[in-house]
């Protein structure tokens, strides 16, 4: 069993910065792919991005490239996000979640499990 739990989250103003962080419980956290998700009132849930077990492969949502960096400690069983030039389009509660298995496909919330409680991020404009 692993239990994630994210921080950083808050209020900020449009184009500004934010880092999420995602901590980890439980020794296997190094062998598990990592994604960061979110969901804006009355929609779904979806991908923001994604990272490989050992860091060395990334994944993001088109809507977040170039602006978003994902990240990881394996030492310090923690996840990180890098929200940069941040939109009002944002604005979500953020999950981060554990794949077990490291699913080819990173972008399916079906594929990860275990997740964390979120953090809300709010960009005002």
């Amino acid at each position: 069993q692993v239990q994630l739990v994210e921080s950083g989250g808050g209020l900020v103003q449009a184009g500004g910065s934010l880092r999420l962080s995602c901590a980890a419980s439980g020794r296997t956290f190094s062998s598990y792919t990592m994604g960061w998700f979110r969901q804006a009132p009355g929609k779904e849930r979806e991908f923001v991005a994604a990272i490989s077990w050992s860091g060395g492969s990334t994944y993001y949502a088109d809507s977040v490239k170039g602006r978003f960096a994902i990240s990881r400690d394996n030492v310090k069983n923690t996840m990180y996000l890098q929200m940069n030039s941040l939109k009002p389009e944002d604005t979500a509660v953020y999950y981060c979640a554990a794949d077990r298995v490291r699913h080819s496909i990173v972008e399916n919330t079906s594929g990860y499990d275990y997740w964390g409680q979120g953090t809300q991020v709010t960009v005002s404009s």
